[in-house]
């Protein structure tokens, strides 16, 4: 249907040359009225941060440069098995809080950065530290975090 439409234009196009008709352009010089449909996007503003949010944050960088390079990698890995399940709830249509995404992100890369941080001070180069990742990456066991633990272990009580 389609072939025949085509072909009937270009049929047409041959037996009057000096029309347009099949190049896109148009012989009509009058006024076209087009409707068009904007859509807003969502106002976003920046605004600084409030002096106690960055006190929060000031004290959570404090805390995580206190721990130990295994204890940065355990709890990333835990964040992203979080994120995993936050993930999953989304899928499922069950209830989360969407803010719980960017938070956990936003954690797990200071996590990364402190970690990178300290590769650095160790004089680690970039090569060398993708390899450190891939082999860490690869003898990370996985398990269930430990919000899914917790409601697993429910389920188990429930049942006996």
């Amino acid at each position: 249907m389609a072939a025949a439409a085509a072909f009937s234009l270009t049929s047409l196009a041959k037996a009057l040359p000096s029309s347009n008709v099949g190049s896109g352009h148009c012989s009509f010089k009058g006024t076209r009225v087009s409707i068009r449909t904007t859509t807003l996007a969502p106002c976003v503003r920046y605004r600084p941060l409030q002096p106690s949010m960055m006190a929060k944050r000031e004290q959570e960088l404090e805390e995580l440069r206190k721990m130990s390079d295994q204890e940065l990698k355990d709890s990333v890995v835990e964040l992203k098995s979080e994120l995993l399940v936050l993930r999953m709830k989304k899928t499922a249509r069950q209830e989360f809080k969407s803010s719980d995404f960017d938070r956990m992100r936003k954690r797990i890369a200071r996590m990364l950065t402190i970690h990178r941080e300290r590769e650095l001070v160790k004089g680690i180069k970039k090569r060398a530290s993708r390899k450190l990742d891939k082999a860490w990456k690869r003898s990370i066991i996985p398990k269930p975090p430990p919000s899914l633990v917790a409601i697993i272990e429910e389920e188990k009580k429930a049942r006996a």
